[in-house]
């Protein structure tokens, strides 16, 4: 197989609010993402969104350049998926002329006319800095965030219109936090260090924007700690992986005691920053116990030794998986299906070892079975797609994995190890059997119309891919004409297969 190493995506300029309401007993708007979105789809987040081009033309009172802009991008993108308006003049409008005027700003330029035909004035002192975050550079999409912290007006309210986002609601920080540490909901790290901040200072709101602001990553600074649960961390680290993913993400889990899964760079200035993570890990009395791989390739353990050795400790890993690694890679224990790895500690941890052949023999994923997260190793993936390579990788074999992940009897998240955390784990599973599905009927369909050979097949089952990517949509179609064989779907004479 063919590594490279390819560029991160360009981070684009975003605004969001964090809408407070009540200061006697503090509580902030926040929404819920449309699982089915491809980009953070059922994470909980602020309102906001992109920067409009069209936003540099509306004014605001109070600031200019790109401060005005971002504030006027703040406003627009709250007033659409909320129908909180932030700003001078809205009291005079009623809730039904609100209504009306959301529904009619569809982009910025409507915006921009809505205030100046009623009269309304953006005001700087509406929105007070409260951060500026960058996703990380592993992310398929990446945006330069700036939070703005701002009280609902009186006489309005937030509701949302469901498409894009799926709920919003009212909540205390501090009650948001404990859903997040019962492992209900899923978040950013912008997002959780902010509902974390708001619930310690919701007895004391002053100077809330400076402590939003506090934190090196809240000032652009590279966002290192990404906390998915309470002590199930993601620390992404570049390898020579396949496009589009730039980063695989090594996982590190527990509490006194942790584990590392995937330690995968084979870059010294990456396993110098993990070992930094994992430094700063043990400063708050938290030690490596083992080190677990998913499955063999190249950027899921090309740092393995590396740690083994300057830990001390044990790399463990499928059996068949070990076999594939030896000469390379020092395993120390075999791991079995329906293991249990139980880590103590608050609040606890029991990561269920789950055989997961298709992309590989010796694939392995990690159920938490407390909180319904799986760590999914290769088999489901945040960016780019799953690749399965005869005789390796197994068409048959991967359905049957998929499917033993829906069989599970709690599921939450997914924890792949490439790309963001995937926050509803069901739809993006059955996503995965449907878009798998949908690819073999295409290959069977050509087959009895008369395809002989792979590249025939290929051309005719794969006519929405460009054509510099059919040499990998070949290795597929013969993973996905094994599997028929083996259903007795098709037929094969030497290089040439037929219906049956």
């Amino acid at each position: 197989m063919l590594y490279c190493v390819p560029m991160a995506a360009i981070p684009k300029d975003a605004g969001a609010v964090i809408l407070l309401t009540d200061p006697d007993d503090p509580k902030v708007f926040w929404v819920k993402r449309n699982p089915k979105l491809q980009f953070m789809g059922g994470y909980h987040a602020f309102p906001g969104g992109q920067l409009d081009k069209s936003d540099s033309e509306i004014s605001v009172e109070g600031c200019e350049g790109e401060q005005a802009w971002m504030r006027a991008c703040a406003v627009r993108e709250l007033f659409e998926e909320t129908g909180v308006l932030l700003a001078r003049g809205a009291d005079r409008l009623s809730s039904s002329e609100l209504s009306s005027l959301r529904s009619s700003t569809e982009d910025a330029s409507q915006f921009n006319a809505a205030l100046v035909e009623h009269d309304l004035v953006i005001d700087a002192s509406f929105l007070e800095a409260a951060g500026r975050w960058v996703t990380p550079p592993f992310a398929p999409r990446r945006f330069d965030t700036w939070f703005f912290l701002s009280w609902l007006p009186n006489g309005q309210d937030a509701r949302v219109v469901k498409g894009e986002l799926a709920e919003g609601e009212w909540i205390r920080p501090a009650e948001a936090y404990d859903r997040w540490k019962r492992g209900e909901i899923i978040m950013a790290p912008p997002t959780l260090h902010i509902i974390k901040t708001l619930a310690l200072h919701s007895n004391n709101i002053d100077g809330l924007a400076k402590a939003l602001s506090a934190v090196p990553e809240a000032g652009r600074g590279l966002v290192i700690r990404i906390e998915l649960r309470p002590g199930i961390f993601m620390f992404p680290l570049k390898t020579p992986t396949l496009p589009p993913a730039t980063h695989t993400n090594c996982y590190i889990v527990g509490g006194e005691e942790i584990i590392v899964i995937d330690p995968a760079s084979p870059y010294e200035e990456e396993q110098k920053r993990l070992d930094g993570f994992l430094e700063d890990l043990a400063e708050e009395g938290r030690r490596v116990r083992e080190i677990f791989l998913t499955h063999h390739h190249y950027d899921h353990v090309a740092g393995a030794n590396y740690l083994r050795d300057r830990l001390g400790v044990g790399v463990a890993a499928h059996r068949l998986t070990a076999e594939r690694l030896s000469g390379s890679v020092q395993i120390d224990r075999v791991v079995d299906d329906d293991e249990l790895i139980e880590i103590k500690g608050d609040p606890g941890w029991r990561l269920r070892v789950l055989h997961t052949p298709g992309h590989t023999r010796g694939h392995i994923c990690f159920y938490e079975e407390i909180t319904g997260a799986i760590l999914t190793g290769d088999l489901v993936v945040g960016v780019g797609t799953v690749v399965i390579d005869p005789p390796e990788g197994d068409m048959l074999q991967y359905f049957d994995s998929l499917r033993r992940l829906l069989a599970l009897p709690k599921l939450s998240s997914l924890f792949p190890a490439h790309g963001p955390a995937i926050g509803f784990a069901e739809p993006k599973i059955n996503e995965y059997i449907v878009h798998r599905t949908m690819r073999e009927n295409k290959i069977l369909d050509a087959v009895r119309s008369g395809c002989a050979t792979t590249s025939e097949i290929v051309a005719a089952a794969y006519t929405d891919v460009a054509p510099a990517m059919h040499g990998l949509a070949e290795r597929s179609t013969m993973a996905h004409l094994d599997k028929l064989l083996a259903e007795g779907r098709v037929s094969r004479n030497g290089s040439r297969f037929g219906a049956t």
